[in-house]
């Protein structure tokens, strides 16, 4: 392969890792949370009686993940569980006004842009990307399985900072 198109390459992922970290910390700033946790608390503000389980099967995220972002945006106020009246055995969650004012105060994810942006591509080149991400990632041997998130921490880590 040709140095440059490896310099360029590299430099390319280089461009999206940093975009990634920044946009991170700007979210941290403004809200305090993680990407993660306002995909889970975006999550909970759209559906009425949602339950971890089905939370976790909404995101692709692991069981133990959920219940860890969720601990966390209990612990700060932003989310509650409460039992069902109709079924005790089952545990919803519903957003507190200040979780719903983190959501509207929050600024656009990264994630955010990149699903409105890729989806204006055309088949033909969303198909490409992918193909090309894919190979990408078999290059640099990721091998495991990875939740639908952009952002390069712990999905379940306390805080982006």
């Amino acid at each position: 392969m040709d140095n440059a198109l490896t310099i360029a390459a590299l430099k390319a992922l280089r461009r999206i890792l940093r975009t990634s970290e920044l946009a991170n910390r700007q979210l941290a700033v403004a809200t305090g949370l993680t990407p993660s946790q306002l995909l889970v608390l975006h999550e909970i503000g759209e559906r009425e009686d949602v339950t971890p389980t089905e939370l976790a099967a909404a995101l692709q995220f692991g069981q133990a993940t959920i219940t860890n972002i969720v601990d966390r945006l209990e612990e700060s106020g932003l989310v509650t569980r409460q039992r069902s009246a109709q079924d005790k055995r089952r545990v919803n969650l519903a957003l507190t006004s200040a979780g719903a004012r983190k959501i509207e105060t929050a600024p656009d994810t990264l994630q955010t842009r990149f699903i409105e942006r890729f989806a204006a591509l055309p088949d033909w080149e969303q198909a490409m990307i992918l193909a090309g991400l894919g190979r990408l990632a078999d290059v640099l041997g990721t091998d495991h399985d990875a939740a639908p998130l952009l952002d390069s921490g712990a999905i379940d880590r306390s805080s982006a900072i």
